[in-house]
């Protein structure tokens, strides 16, 4: 009987509990696995031919679809109907292993986490099981993780992987490929699963929000996208979250605030203040952002990506039209591309790169971060050499940022405009290398100069560092030796000179000889004179000026040094018998 505790309706059934996107939209067969065709074609031939290996390796990133491919590949595997078991990788129906598979409960097919269980012994425990009875047409082990095995285990599965069961297949999953031993990977089939590109993964959301009959905007399916970095897997948990966080629909905002990713609009609005050298608007920018939750560190990132982005513009425009982009970022990222020059995003991100760093050292985030973009805005307005150049000779600036990029990365003009304000000393011929072999050298230079020829570097470098000559013959030198010359080069010396002219030279050691300058030395005093001269010159000065500390240099080779002064320097190089 009925009474006011026991009412006579029955109670409501109680609710199923959730299952999450990633779970409720996994993949059952190849027709529903996105992103992997070149796998799934491969193994189709293979199927289609019989050729199917005992052993298959898959990699990827998490969440691309490892352990989804490998429960596919076993039902592919196991397939059996009412006509009997035949490999059927298209699995159009459902045979009468695979509802088990699917659900992991088929006995047939077993998973290990090979993160926890590591050892021999489990190796050991899969041995043996493979040889007991099977009900499906194969017995099939999914090792996920496989990389976590110990070296003992690797050793156990190399065996079984040698000589496998007829009806035994293995399926290795694993994240870390480099840490699998050869070894393993030699007996396996790999597939290497890649990201899901930016537009397969939006299609894909946009078809399980359709079914699921929630409205997204496509801003925040492309914010959901980029910080998935092509894994379905945290793509669909993100898209769980959004849903959950914007209470049944997915809007840019709640996006934004669950990710903590300040506004992308406001972002590019701040990268275009720094680029203008506006740092007042730029603080200001960046405090309204920390005030509504942006993180100082996320911010420099957001800079970060948009440089990038830019300079991925200016150097292949077709990347605008990547889908994961905002409509902000693909109009006003183009706009920017044919604006800024490369010295100009390569400064930028150098500057915001080393900035990500700071802010993550310093105890004020958002101090550091003011700072990093003072830095960059005043980098920003810093004029290059050429426009410098022009403007302190009151010439026309150069186009320099839109001047078109040799393939060897070099830009014409620039730095080589600088060098050529130094003033130069046109050197007099000189005395041409011994081309031709067994011809004697005729002065100390031309003996510099075989050296040169005959590719011996360290003589050559001893020669003009270590040594001084004092008197040049035919087949007779008479050299000093430097301060802490090496005497073994006069034995060196002498062994090449008969290898190279054929003919024995006395090579003698002056000991009262006067000190005086090598080779090397003549060079050092002929750079140093220059770049006294070339600082005494008032376009010179004026960039000094302007750059306080800087110094001038110059690097001359051996040619461009005039010959009168080795001449005055070795009053008997050239002195004959």
């Amino acid at each position: 009987m009925a009474d006011g505790l026991f009412p006579d309706s029955d109670p409501e059934p109680a609710k199923a509990p959730y299952l999450v996107l990633a779970r409720k939209y996994r993949p059952t067969s190849f027709a529903t696995l996105i992103g992997q065709d070149a796998m799934v074609q491969t193994l189709r031939n293979a199927f289609k031919s019989g050729r199917i290996p005992h052993a298959f390796m898959l990699t990827g990133i998490r969440g691309v679809g490892k352990t989804t491919t490998a429960r596919i590949l076993a039902r592919a595997l196991n397939f059996e109907d009412e006509t009997g078991p035949h490999p059927n990788l298209d699995l159009e129906r459902e045979g009468i292993h695979d509802r088990a598979i699917i659900e992991g409960r088929h006995l047939d097919v077993m998973e290990l986490d090979a993160a926890s269980n590591t050892g021999i012994n489990d190796i050991r425990e899969i041995i043996d099981l493979s040889k007991s009875m099977r009900t499906a047409p194969y017995k099939v082990y999914i090792i996920d993780e496989v990389h976590m095995l110990s070296n003992s285990a690797f050793n156990g599965l190399l065996k079984t992987l040698e000589e496998p069961s007829e009806h035994v297949v293995f399926i290795l999953a694993t994240t870390e490929i480099r840490k699998v031993p050869v070894t393993i990977l030699s007996r396996c089939m790999r597939f290497d699963l890649r990201r899901v590109p930016p537009r397969v993964m939006t299609e894909h959301l946009e078809r399980i929000l359709s079914q699921e009959g929630i409205a997204a905007e496509p801003e925040a399916l492309a914010m959901i996208v980029r910080s998935g970095e092509g894994s379905v897997r945290d793509c669909l948990s993100l898209l769980d979250q959004a849903i959950s966080h914007g209470d049944g629909k997915v809007t840019a905002a709640t996006v934004k605030a669950m990710l903590g990713l300040g506004d992308r609009a406001r972002a590019i609005d701040l990268f275009e203040a720094l680029m203008r050298g506006d740092i007042a608007n730029a603080l200001g920018t960046v405090r309204e952002l920390y005030d509504a939750g942006a993180d100082p560190q996320t911010l420099v990132a957001d800079l970060c990506d948009f440089t990038h982005l830019v300079t991925r513009i200016k150097v292949v425009p077709a990347a605008a039209d990547d889908v994961s982009l905002t409509p902000d970022e693909r109009s006003r990222g183009a706009e920017l591309a044919q604006k800024l020059g490369m010295r100009a995003l390569s400064r930028a991100w150098q500057i915001l790169f080393k900035g990500y760093e700071e802010i993550g050292k310093a105890g004020d985030a958002l101090q550091a971060a003011e700072m990093v973009l003072v830095r960059l805005a005043y980098a920003a307005d810093l004029p290059g050499p050429d426009e410098l150049i022009a403007k302190l000779t009151n010439a026309p600036a150069p186009a320099a940022e839109t001047r078109p990029v040799r393939n060897g990365g070099g830009v014409a003009g620039g730095p080589q405009a600088v060098r050529q304000i130094a003033p130069r000393v046109e050197a007099a011929p000189r005395p041409t290398a011994v081309p031709q072999a067994f011809a004697n050298p005729r002065s100390y230079l031309d003996l510099v100069a075989l050296a040169g020829e005959k590719r011996d570097v360290l003589l050559k470098i001893a020669l003009e560092t270590q040594l001084r000559p004092v008197a040049f013959r035919e087949q007779s030198i008479e050299v000093a030796l430097a301060p802490g010359a090496d005497p073994g080069v006069i034995q060196t010396l002498s062994r090449r000179l008969k290898e190279w002219t054929g003919q024995v030279w006395g090579i003698s050691v002056s000991r009262n000889a006067p000190a005086g300058p090598t080779i090397r030395d003549i060079k050092d005093r002929h750079s140093e004179a220059l770049a006294a001269e070339a600082q005494q010159d008032p376009l010179v000065q004026a960039i000094l000026d302007m750059f306080p500390g800087s110094t001038v240099t110059v690097k001359t080779r051996e040619e461009q040094v005039p010959d009168a002064l080795y001449e005055d320097a070795f009053q008997n190089d050239l002195e004959d018998e």
